[in-house]
């Protein structure tokens, strides 16, 4: 069986394999976190619907002002 002892003391951590575990730790969640909100982003189809003619957005029923409305629809409820 394996112990293994840290020191934290004033807010650091002394052991420096435990130091480079919790910040290994603390990047791979930053990476998930990052991957998540680009997924959730809705930047590329709003810039997809601002390339469309005002033609091609009226046969989806869109004016170009309500573009932003309709990206986010099912988060607002608008």
């Amino acid at each position: 069986m394996t112990t293994l002892t840290t020191s934290i003391q004033s807010g650091k951590i002394r052991d420096p394999k435990m130091r480079a575990l919790l910040d290994a730790f603390l990047s791979r969640v930053g990476q998930g976190f990052n991957a998540y909100m680009e997924s959730r982003s809705r930047a590329g189809e709003i810039n997809r619907l601002n390339a469309l003619s005002d033609g091609e957005l009226a046969k989806l029923g869109i004016k170009r002002e309500d573009i932003p409305q309709y990206v986010f629809r099912d988060l607002f409820y608008i």
